[in-house]
């Protein structure tokens, strides 16, 4: 009798950085939050790409992670138009 034990998935690295960055896109300033929500954007489409293998989950933090980062990049222009017209 033999057993296959398969190796668990995990997440990737990319969509938990994707994650972090998405939430302190909204916890900072303008320039800084559109900088992490670009970071957010940017590791969320790398770590969408490497969901797509079996030994790797986080598919899903990297949409949302996506999703958070582009609602931070408005955050963050509305942020900066209060900062230079308010």
């Amino acid at each position: 009798m033999s057993t296959t034990t398969g190796k668990k998935a995990s997440f990737s690295i990319s969509s938990i950085i994707a994650v972090v960055a998405a939430i302190f896109s909204f916890k900072v300033g303008a320039i800084a939050g559109l900088l992490l929500a670009g970071v957010a954007i940017f590791f969320g489409l790398i770590g969408l790409v490497l969901a797509l293998s079996p030994s790797t989950r986080g598919g899903i933090s990297s949409i949302i992670a996506i999703l958070a980062g582009g609602i931070g990049v408005i955050a963050a222009v509305i942020k900066a138009f209060i900062y230079f017209f308010g």
